[in-house]
């Protein structure tokens, strides 16, 4: 296992006032990290993108972007299907083999009515993304109304959708009241990249949980979530992949928690045996 830079965690700092391609890579390696999930690519060619990431060594493993595809409205998923299938292109001209698409509530719409829709939709993203030779996944995700929460909403998925998927995300999974190490165990054979966040409970304001509390970000490993439970879980699996460190908290700037956290991490990583 190893750790990869998620973009979207650096662009909610300064970096996403100014992004800087040269920054991001040189971040990448002061880490000693040797892959990039890119989180949109800011309004870089994706040719310039692959290019300066490879000459710095580095893998563009993932491409992620939001698009609605379940939603209620008709045309309004049409016209996420034709973002797919641009996101796709770009994710080909990366060089990733794998795209993730993040699908949170439809303000107004049941969890059940959007999982529905996007089911629906993914049976096309996939034959999509069959030509590209590129694979979907979709990620645990957090709140009381997103289609793909718990291990049986991606158990009915997976077998739904052949070819599909999985980003395992182990924070989001904790709110949906399951324990994170047994969620990955559940579909373990469908993981094929991973999100490592970090929650706090927290007062009325913030997330809302599936499990009934409400939630506010923390660094990994300073908040309910054990990584190392979740690392001896995915390594027991015989998990090979990346994982993303991700922060959403505004304790620390966000290029901070990308160091403590990325170091945090290796060091759990090291202590495996």
């Amino acid at each position: 296992m190893k750790i990869s830079l998620m973009s979207y965690t650096l662009a909610r700092g300064p970096w996403g006032k100014e992004p800087d391609l040269i920054a991001l890579c040189e971040l990448a390696r002061e880490l000693e990290l040797d892959a990039v999930d890119w989180v949109t690519v800011y309004n870089f060619a994706p040719s310039e993108v692959a290019k300066v990431t490879a000459d710095y060594g580095l893998k563009n493993i993932c491409y992620t972007f939001s698009v609605p595809i379940h939603h209620e409205d008709v045309k309004i998923r049409a016209k996420a299907l034709e973002e797919v299938e641009r996101g796709l292109e770009i994710a080909s001209i990366l060089g990733s083999d794998k795209i993730m698409l993040p699908l949170s509530r439809v303000e107004g719409q049941s969890k059940e009515r959007s999982q529905k829709l996007a089911l629906e939709s993914l049976h096309e993203v996939v034959a999509l993304a069959r030509a590209y030779n590129i694979t979907v996944t979709i990620e645990h995700f957090h709140g009381q109304f997103a289609p793909f929460i718990t291990s049986k909403d991606f158990e009915e998925a997976v077998t739904t959708i052949p070819g599909l998927k999985i980003t395992y995300d182990n924070g989001n999974v904790y709110t949906a009241g399951e324990d994170p190490a047994e969620a990955f165990l559940k579909v373990k054979e469908h993981i094929i990249h991973a999100h490592f966040k970090d929650w706090q409970v927290a007062p009325e304001g913030h997330i809302h949980g599936l499990d009934g509390r409400i939630y506010r970000a923390a660094l990994v490993g300073e908040g309910l979530v054990d990584p190392l439970l979740c690392l001896q879980a995915m390594q027991s699996a015989g998990y090979t992949g990346y994982i993303n460190m991700e922060y959403e908290g505004s304790e620390y700037d966000p290029k901070d928690a990308i160091v403590r956290g990325t170091k945090y991490l290796q060091t759990l990583i090291g202590s495996l045996t």
